[in-house]
Parts: structure tokens; C-alpha cells; sequence
């Protein structure tokens, strides 16, 4: 065989390795994961551990009252559902994160708390509470341990924001804003992401060495629907869950729309990414109550700092 037809076998070779590769991890094209009506409307969180293995809140239904979801569901690859923990008395959750040494924050929007489970015992505590707040609505982490809330006033379409240290103490860092919701800190720990919800904008704020905000800037504005959850990819690019538009937008950095992912619902609530190797993203939709997923191309930033230990 002459040295030219080795080179055209190897590249044909590689190329069609490539190519089964592509066929077999298809990106951005979202699939159900778990059955429709498999949780109740109150379906969010999501999160997923170091492992990859995804936490979603809301499985069942407690009752009629204000106790009608209360626990978190532990989700396997292939969609099976069971009750990880149920949460105290007139706590249900909303947004979830874990920090480096695997512990999960809750956002208790009901009890105004953010509660610490221990995975290993399944200890419940209450980490911070703050009974000013309207309600800490999804978290974000930085790569200090640092938490931050989005705290909508959803009657009076408002909103502002929370820092909790990692001694458990709030402080307010951010008033007189729309209603804040989907929330992430960048790959560098020095920019905070907002959305919100009704205004459809996403705001980017510096933070200070104290871990307190300086001046928002204005990131993207979107014309229609509303917003939900945010994450990060690795690269700092954002995913934002467009609530009545049933996709997921992917945004730069910069604020240019990279990609709109078609999630198969109408109303998809929040996004983290997981799996084996971290490319996997899970939405929580909530026309169907169900998991829905899709492959990306960049692991998200959350499971990426998890591996760092």
C-alpha cells in the first residue's frame, strides 16, 4: 500500500469513527427522561452531585395545603424516580446547588431558609434563614462557597437579591430589581447572572472582593415569554430556561444567542448539568411535570468545580 492510501484509509478511518461518535452523542436534541406526570407542578431544583447523579424537587403530592410538595427526588440514568429526603414540616424546596465537599443547599421558599443536607446521612439543617426576604427562590454558588438568592416578589413583579456567607449570615446586595429568578456566577468567580422572569432581561453584576455587587449591566434583552432557571457551561456560556416559549436559549458571555433548544414543553422551570461527564443537560418542564434531556458540548460549570478537589 502506497504512503498516500495509508493516509486516505487512516482519514477515512477517523472519519467514520467520527462520524458513529456524532450519530450516537446527537447534541442539542432534547429527549423525556422521565414519564409525563411523573412529579407534581412544582417540579424544579434541578442538580446533579459530583457522581452526576441528578436531585430534582417536588415528586409527590403531600396534600391540599401549603405542605402539598415537600420532598427531593433522586433520579437515576434511565428515569427512575424515588424519594431521597423528605424536607421538614412547611419547607418546599425550589433551587438547588452543592458545594465542594458534596453537601446540597436548598432554597426553602416557604420557610425563608436555605437548608444543608448531608447526602451521606441525610441530615437536614437549617444553614440560613432570613425572615425579611420574600422568599430565596433558586441559589447559585461561587467557587468561594458563597451563596446567592434570587428573591422575587411575584404579586408586585419586584425583586432583589441575597448573599449568604459560609457563615450562614444573609445580606441584601441587590434591591428595586424586576423579578429576579434564574441566578449563576461565572467560571472566574467575578460576575453574578440574573434573569428575570417578567421583564425578560438578564443583568450581569461584578462581584466585589467582599463578595457584595457593584453596578448591573444590561446582558440581553428578550422581546417575548418569560425566564426561569440559569446555568452555566464550563466556558461561561449561559443556559436560560424561556418559560412559554418551551425552549432553552444558549447565551455568550457577551449576550449573543448561541443556540434555542426545543425542550418539549412549553413551560421548562430550571436546567443543570450532569451525567458522567458532565454533558449532560436535565430541564425540569412543567406542562408535562416530567425530566426532559439533551447532550451539549461543553460539561457545565457546576459539575466541572465538583471535580476539582
Amino acid at each position: 500500500m502506497t504512503r498516500y492510501a495509508i493516509c486516505f484509509f487512516a482519514a477515512t478511518f477517523t472519519a467514520a469513527i467520527t462520524g458513529r461518535a456524532a450519530e450516537k452523542d446527537e447534541l442539542f436534541t432534547a429527549k423525556p427522561l422521565t414519564e409525563k406526570n411523573s412529579f407534581t407542578p412544582g417540579i424544579e431544583g434541578p442538580a446533579c452531585d459530583a457522581a452526576g447523579n441528578l436531585y430534582v424537587v417536588n415528586l409527590k403530592k403531600n396534600g391540599d395545603g401549603p405542605k402539598k410538595n415537600g420532598d427531593i427526588a433522586k433520579v437515576t440514568p434511565n428515569g427512575k424516580t424515588e424519594v431521597f429526603v423528605d424536607l421538614p414540616e412547611k419547607s418546599v424546596g425550589n433551587g438547588i446547588v452543592f458545594d465542594k465537599k458534596g453537601f446540597m443547599y436548598v432554597a426553602d421558599y416557604t420557610g425563608h431558609n436555605v437548608l444543608r443536607i448531608d447526602p451521606n446521612t441525610k441530615k437536614i439543617e437549617v444553614f440560613a434563614h432570613e425572615a425579611t426576604m420574600n422568599q430565596p427562590n433558586d441559589v447559585a454558588i461561587a467557587p468561594n462557597g458563597t451563596l446567592y438568592a434570587s428573591d422575587p416578589n411575584w404579586a408586585k413583579s419586584t425583586g432583589q437579591l441575597w448573599k449568604i456567607g459560609t457563615d450562614g449570615k444573609f445580606l441584601k446586595i441587590a434591591t428595586d430589581m424586576g423579578t429576579t429568578n434564574g441566578i449563576d456566577v461565572s467560571p472566574d468567580g467575578k460576575t453574578l447572572y440574573v434573569n428575570e422572569s417578567v421583564q425578560r432581561n438578564v443583568w450581569s453584576f461584578p462581584i466585589k472582593g467582599d463578595g457584595t455587587l457593584g453596578d448591573k449591566k444590561l446582558l440581553k434583552k428578550f422581546d417575548d415569554h418569560g425566564f426561569d432557571g440559569m446555568r452555566c457551561d464550563a466556558d461561561g456560556n449561559l443556559y436560560i430556561t424561556r418559560y412559554g416559549a418551551g425552549t432553552v436559549v444558549k447565551l455568550s458571555p457577551d449576550g449573543k444567542v448561541l443556540k434555542e433548544i426545543d425542550v418539549l414543553g412549553k413551560k421548562p422551570s430550571n436546567i443543570c448539568f450532569g451525567g458522567p461527564d458532565g454533558r449532560t443537560a436535565y430541564v425540569t418542564e412543567v406542562e408535562f411535570n416530567r425530566v426532559v434531556t439533551f447532550r451539549v458540548d461543553t460539561p457545565g460549570l457546576a459539575w466541572k468545580q465538583l471535580q476539582k478537589k
